[in-house]
C-alpha cells in the first residue's frame, strides 16, 4: 500500500492561518445580539453606542462589548465624530447578512 504525499509545512501553516482567520470571523457574528446589531446597522448606519442601546433595549456595557467583538472580526468600523463614535458595516458584514438571510 502506498502512502499519500503530505503537503509541505508552509502549505499547512497557511491553511492553519486561514482557518484561524475564519474562526475569528465566525465567532464575531455567532451571537444573537451581534446579529441584531448588524441588522440594525444595515437599516440605520452610523449609529453610536447609545443609539444601539436604545434601539435594542440593552445595557451600554453589553452593546460596547458586542461592538468591540464585531470590530475585531472586521464586521464593523468606527468613525470618530467629535465626542461620539459612529459605527458602520463593512462590505464583509453585508455579505454575512446575506449569508444569514439564506440560512433563514
Amino acid at each position: 500500500m502506498r502512502c499519500m504525499k503530505l503537503p509541505d509545512k508552509s502549505v499547512m501553516r497557511s491553511k492553519r492561518v486561514r482557518s484561524k482567520r475564519l474562526e475569528r470571523l465566525v465567532k464575531g457574528f455567532a451571537n444573537h445580539r451581534r446579529i441584531e446589531i448588524l441588522e440594525l446597522l444595515a437599516a440605520r448606519p452610523e449609529l453610536c453606542v447609545g443609539d444601539i442601546c436604545q434601539q435594542l433595549e440593552i445595557e451600554m456595557k453589553t452593546a460596547s462589548e458586542h461592538l468591540r467583538r464585531l470590530v475585531i472580526a472586521g464586521l464593523v468600523v468606527k468613525r470618530y465624530d467629535s465626542r461620539k463614535v459612529r459605527h458602520a458595516l463593512t462590505d464583509r458584514s453585508r455579505d454575512i447578512l446575506k449569508f444569514l438571510a439564506r440560512l433563514d
